[in-house]
């Protein structure tokens, strides 16, 4: 089964980081998606850029309608989401609670109920 789990954040939390902490932060979780991809469970870790820069796309008359976003308007956004490939849900949430930013932060779990393959 696959899961997708998300992690949120902020413009404001992440200015808030001291820099001089980013360094281990991006090691830890790096060290985190060479075990899950080892493991056959992360499919792929993808993080957003800042929700500034997010668009809306509608199709007007046939074409492309374009306003910036983001859509939500709410204090914290996506920042982070991964694809999981588990053997069950139990399973995903143990992926889910080692992330390390499950020590301060929920991570969000969905399960994905249909999926299109991309590589057809």
């Amino acid at each position: 089964m696959k899961y997708v789990a998300m992690i949120y954040g902020n413009q404001a939390k992440w200015d808030a980081f001291p820099a001089e902490a980013w360094p281990e932060a991006i090691a830890r979780q790096e060290a985190f998606n060479a075990k899950y991809r080892q493991t056959g469970e992360l499919i792929g870790a993808f993080g957003f850029a800042d929700a500034a820069l997010a668009q809306l796309v509608r199709r007007e008359a046939g074409a492309p309608a374009v306003t910036d976003g983001p859509y939500l308007k709410t204090e914290e956004h996506i920042a982070t989401f991964y694809l999981l490939d588990c053997d069950s849900l139990q399973r995903a949430q143990e992926i889910a609670a080692d992330m390390p930013i499950a020590d301060t932060d929920p991570v969000e779990l969905w399960p994905i109920l249909h999926a299109s393959a991309a590589d057809n």
